[in-house]
Parts: structure tokens; sequence; C-alpha cells
């Protein structure tokens, strides 16, 4: 079943860059911004990834890890990362499971064939794992600052 707004978002535990397993039990005391994205090293999911980067200390001030998401495997998760110095890790998700659980897996067209892709989403889980926030088939111009909006104001609502 999927993720509600206002609902504890079930555990999970995913493989990331860097080597890391990551779990949300043990994010726990930590705001998460989940940012799901089509596919590594593609023009609008570079501009979001440098986006928030650019922004990442101020997620830090907030109290909120950043991550990304998308089905591409660890290696070209790794180049992408490597090439763009994202300061946060990118979690793998060939199995969907995480899209499953977000249900971000949407029929898409391009170039008039269909497709089952990611639907740029991103998610904002509170300090005690209930899911705050979601924006769901996200334009990336000014999302990130939003993102961080909702970040800050829920840090000083905590």
């Amino acid at each position: 079943m999927p993720v509600a707004l206002e609902q504890p978002v079930p555990d999970f535990q995913a493989q990331a860059t860097g080597g890391q397993l990551v779990s949300l039990a043990a994010l726990r005391g930590r705001q998460v911004v989940l940012y799901f994205y089509p596919k590594d090293s593609t023009p609008g999911c570079t501009t979001e990834g440098q986006d928030f980067r650019d922004r990442h200390e101020e997620f830090q001030a907030a109290n909120t890890l950043v991550f990304g998401i998308s089905r591409d495997g660890l290696k070209s998760h790794e180049n992408f990362k490597s090439k763009q110095a994202f300061p946060f890790e990118l979690i793998s998700d060939r199995e969907e499971q995480l899209c499953q659980l977000f249900d971000v897996i949407k029929l898409k067209k391009l170039y008039g064939k269909e497709y089952l892709g990611i639907d740029r989403s991103t998610f904002l889980i509170d300090s005690d794992g209930v899911l705050r926030q979601a924006w769901r088939s996200v334009k990336v111009p000014g999302h990130v600052d939003a993102v961080l909006a909702a970040a800050r104001a829920l840090h000083q609502s905590d």
C-alpha cells in the first residue's frame, strides 16, 4: 500500500552510493527528503540534483537529509554523484521497492511510445518518520526552494 500524508512511512532498507545501506528507522531524529527522478545524467535530473547540491548546507541547517532515488544501478549513481559533486547519497531502486511504496511509477509517453517511468516526485518525512509533504509531477525550476522552505518550516515546528 502506498504511503499517505500525515501517516508513518514504513521502514525500508535500500542500497546507496558510498556503500551505504539506508534505513529509514536509522534516520529517526532527522528530517528526510526523498526525491525520485527518472534517470542519471539526463538534463532535468542533473539540474534538479545540482539544485539540491547547491542548497545542501541549508538543508543540513534545517536538520534535513537529502537522498536522490532512481532505478539506475549503483555504478551509474556513483558516476553521476562524482561528476556532479553531490554531497548526498543516491539510492538505487532497481527492484522498484521504493518506487512502489511512494507510488511514483506512471505511464509516460515519449515520441508517441508509452512506457512505465518514474514521475519526478519529492517527499518530506519528519523526524518521527511521518510523511508531511509530497510533491508529484515536479517541474524542476524553483522546486528545491519550495522543498527547502517546507523543511525549514517543519524543523521550526519540531
